[in-house]
């Protein structure tokens, strides 16, 4: 392909010694406007939803039923995503589902109902979906191409832009009519996948011939299922489980994610008594941890390899839950959300990835998948074991399946022969 040798690494020796051509810093920087676009705009949306169930006249149970909508379009278009990714390539599957998400994140502002609201959140939800695998595709066959774990940068990338999409949508809210914000979110999301898109477009690295073993424990991973790239969206039964391994430590960490947006602010304020405001900052500072744990990502995975970042990581979360669970004060609760920020931070990456470096775009699929039911998992049965149990319980479950993720990587190391 005429753009592989503009993509292919220079080998300058040593560990780290890998540089990255002009035109792999520049898709690597495109890629990381479409993960930030991702997140700004999702984040931007659900700041509004309150004034969208005011608006529509909605009752707490007919919104519930109508935000599934994003679940479902997302989880039926992700499973869906992998096989057009294959036909037609990732990048122009995620620039097209940029376009797509940009356009449909004005819709719900134009609701009449719960039932309208519903119907136009599939469309939304079934765009978001689409980018998330067609964008880690994207991711994956980058880090093969430059032979460098960079993938915690781009989810890094998304957690930055979600918090600058709450935070901005947060002032918005009290200024403009949802009409308005969620306009503006169009129009900036179609700004910046029309500068970001071409870039895209125009480097499309074939990563089956750069499958040449990297010096590197992560990147000899990443290049591990040449027949992946080659075009077949089948999965031998072998790969398959692994693939499924690989989704399901995504599904233990993407839990926890799930759990403490919906349930922690309640818990700080139920059962710790901190104001609203310490209680609302609960969240941000998990954000924020994992979004710092994610840029220091690739260094990790290059000093101690996929196996060892997994197994630290989880048992991180795993304390930093059980902290942040059980804790009797707030000032501790907070150390604990922090701490399991920063050990679920480059789980889900790594596990997205590899499950993409052996079976391409449709291990994307299947491992986001898997990842995002355990990000809508969480909170119901959060909530069914707080009323069954006690709040302070149901989020140690959060810490059980970090610690689950642990274990399942330790176990990694041995379910593909090029394991780190």
């Amino acid at each position: 392909m005429p753009h592989l040798n503009k993509l292919r690494t220079v080998r300058t020796g040593g560990h780290g010694g890998d540089t990255a051509p002009p035109s792999a810093a520049r898709l690597r920087t495109a890629l990381t406007a479409f993960f930030a676009l991702d997140g700004f705009l999702f984040a931007g949306w659900v700041v509004r939803i309150p004034a969208i169930k005011h608006h529509i006249g909605a009752s707490a149970s007919s919104l519930g039923l109508a935000l599934l909508g994003v679940s479902a379009g997302a989880v039926i278009t992700m499973v869906l995503t992998g096989r057009l990714c294959h036909r037609f390539g990732s990048h122009r599957v995620a620039v097209g589902c940029g376009i797509l998400l940009s356009l449909s994140i004005a819709l719900p502002a134009h609701a009449g109902s719960a039932l309208t609201l519903g119907l136009l959140l599939l469309v939304f939800g079934a765009a978001y979906g689409g980018m998330n695998v067609a964008m880690n595709s994207a991711a994956v066959d980058l880090v093969a191409a430059i032979r460098r774990p960079v993938l915690p940068s781009f989810h890094a990338a998304f957690s930055f832009g979600g918090m600058a999409g709450a935070g901005i949508g947060g002032v918005a809210a009290g200024h403009l009519s949802p009409v308005a914000h969620l306009t503006l979110l169009a129009a900036t999301g179609l700004v910046v996948t029309a500068v970001a898109g071409p870039v895209m477009l125009h480097n499309t690295p074939d990563t089956a011939a750069t499958s040449t073993a990297s010096p590197t424990s992560y990147a000899s991973t990443a290049s591990a299922a040449p027949d992946s790239r080659a075009g077949s969206p089948r999965m031998s039964p072998a790969v398959r489980r692994v693939v499924a391994l690989f989704g399901v430590i995504a599904l233990c960490t993407a839990y926890g994610e799930g759990a403490l947006a919906e349930w922690s602010a309640l818990h700080l304020t139920q059962d710790l008594h901190a104001t609203p405001g310490i209680a609302a900052a609960g969240y941000s500072l998990f954000a924020l941890a994992m979004g710092v744990g994610r840029l220091t990502g690739t260094a990790l995975l290059e000093r101690f390899g996929q196996t060892r970042t997994l197994v630290f990581g989880g048992s991180a979360a795993a304390a930093g839950m059980l902290l942040g669970s059980l804790a009797p004060t707030v000032s501790l609760a907070l150390v604990g959300f922090a701490v399991a920020g920063l050990g679920l931070a480059n789980i889900f990456p790594v596990a997205v990835g590899r499950a993409g470096a052996l079976a391409g775009p449709g291990g994307v699929a299947a491992a986001s998948t898997l990842g995002y039911g355990g990000m809508l998992m969480g909170p119901p049965v959060i909530g069914f074991l707080a009323d069954w149990l006690s709040l302070p319980m149901a989020l140690t479950t959060v810490a059980l399946l970090a610690a689950a993720a642990a274990v399942l990587g330790y176990v990694s190391r041995t379910a593909s022969p090029n394991a780190a």
